[in-house]
């Protein structure tokens, strides 16, 4: 059985279905125990929120096999925008899934990246101005001194981002129109905020509230977390080419605690569990710089999707309508250049 098997099914009823919304950050994969494609995202989509377009994000998913290995990872554009073309067609009705496109790429090849980022601009279909959907890139930068905490499917190391070869690769972002979703944990947002003073005119995306751990040596440490965090987040959001997604906490490695009470809906539950960390995150940036992102398939061994929805607006249920558009629509379009939602 899928290890998706758990959250499945709606178990709320969905609270403000007329709340336009753009999932800012969505991923597809067919792994072993995991199978999360068209199908199963469009039945996510269609459980009761107004789902307009997602952001589609790169996770090492139909990688090419075979040619050029510097350009594997422009596999998984072709087939994100694929996805994105049947949406298109109108078959599926006005949800526009994949509508933008952040692809992978090896920026520690340096000057050398630049023609594996215009391979994927052009399997996108081009420019955005006829209709292109490739956005930005995400490199992922995670690294801890716990082995426990490493994903072996993405080599970094502790000074990555400061390193020549990452930022001559990454230089290449802004002149291309692109950005870069930074996926990386809470130690090492200083290290971000170095790279985002250095490139100015590069938009950043802080992914998942910047990367709370509470697992292995952070387990029993919220509290430590929370204060080098917040301090390091202050301090990046200074930085006006950098935004947030606020999402991701529904991981295993946030350590995050979550009920199980038959009679609390967990949507309550998650809302009170991510109002410490989403709060921060929407005073240091403020709306128009923060999204909310459902980090499907990841975030479903914590939750549903109508779940999910569900506690981000119970988050924001006193923000006004200005407020509410930018986290759950505008601040995505404006970000990765979206047609505004009518």
């Amino acid at each position: 059985m899928s290890q998706l098997g758990e959250h499945s099914a709606a178990k709320e009823d969905v609270l403000e279905p007329g709340q336009p919304i753009v999932d800012a950050h969505h991923h597809l994969y067919d792994r072993p125990g995991i199978r999360y494609l068209f199908d199963e995202l469009l039945a996510d989509l269609r459980s009761g929120h107004d789902i307009r377009a997602t952001v589609y994000v790169q996770a090492r998913a139909m990688l090419r096999q075979d040619g050029d290995e510097r350009f594997k990872h422009v596999g998984e554009t072709e087939f994100a925008n694929g996805v994105a073309a049947m949406c298109a067609s109108g078959t599926y009705g006005p949800i526009r899934a994949c509508a933008a496109i952040v692809g992978g790429a090896d920026l520690c090849l340096g000057h050398a990246v630049r023609p594996v980022l215009e391979a994927h601009i052009v399997a996108a279909g081009g420019a955005v101005e006829s209709g292109g959907r490739f956005r930005g890139i995400r490199h992922v930068v995670a690294w801890d001194s716990d082995p426990a905490l490493l994903n072996s499917a993405y080599p970094t190391s502790e000074d990555l981002l400061d390193q020549a070869e990452f930022r001559a690769g990454f230089s290449h972002l802004a002149p291309l129109g692109l950005s870069f979703d930074a996926w990386l944990y809470f130690h090492q947002i200083p290290r971000l905020t170095a790279l985002a003073r250095a490139f100015p005119d590069t938009r950043i995306v802080l992914n998942h509230c910047g990367g709370i751990l509470g697992q292995g040596r952070y387990e029993g440490k919220g509290d430590e977390v929370f204060r080098q965090w917040s301090a390091a987040l202050r301090e990046l959001a200074l930085c006006p080419n950098v935004m947030v997604k606020l999402g991701g906490l529904g991981m295993p490695l946030t350590g995050l605690e979550r009920s199980r009470r038959v009679d609390v809906p967990l949507s309550v539950e998650l809302a009170r569990s991510w109002r410490p960390w989403m709060e921060a995150c929407i005073d240091a940036f403020g709306t128009s710089r923060c999204m909310f992102e459902s980090n499907f398939p990841a975030d479903r061994a914590g939750h549903g999707y109508v779940e999910g929805w569900n506690a981000f607006k119970r988050l924001v249920v006193d923000a006004s309508p200005t407020e509410k558009a930018d986290l759950f629509w505008r601040s995505a379009c404006t970000c990765y250049r979206l047609p505004p939602l009518a």
